[in-house]
């Protein structure tokens, strides 16, 4: 995969408004790297990294737990 396309990024943020994650708090980057990423920024935006190696749709199953993952710890306040 060369770039993240636009039903791809569609469907991205379409799990991140099911999770009740606003818009403005996610950044996805149109590069996909290798190894993907999914962090949280110095400035508190979750960036989501589609990784360039493995099928999308492979991949977009494991985001939710990822993201509940983040989620969690930022509640937790770490």
């Amino acid at each position: 995969m060369q770039a993240v396309s636009f039903p791809q990024i569609m469907q991205i943020l379409a799990l991140t408004d099911e999770m009740e994650i606003s818009r403005e708090e996610v950044d996805i980057p149109l590069t996909p790297e290798s190894p993907g990423v999914v962090r949280r920024l110095p400035n508190g935006k979750l960036e989501i990294v589609v990784d360039a190696d493995m099928p999308f749709e492979e991949w977009l199953k494991g985001l939710a737990p990822t993201l509940h993952e983040l989620m969690d710890e930022k509640d937790e306040g770490r």
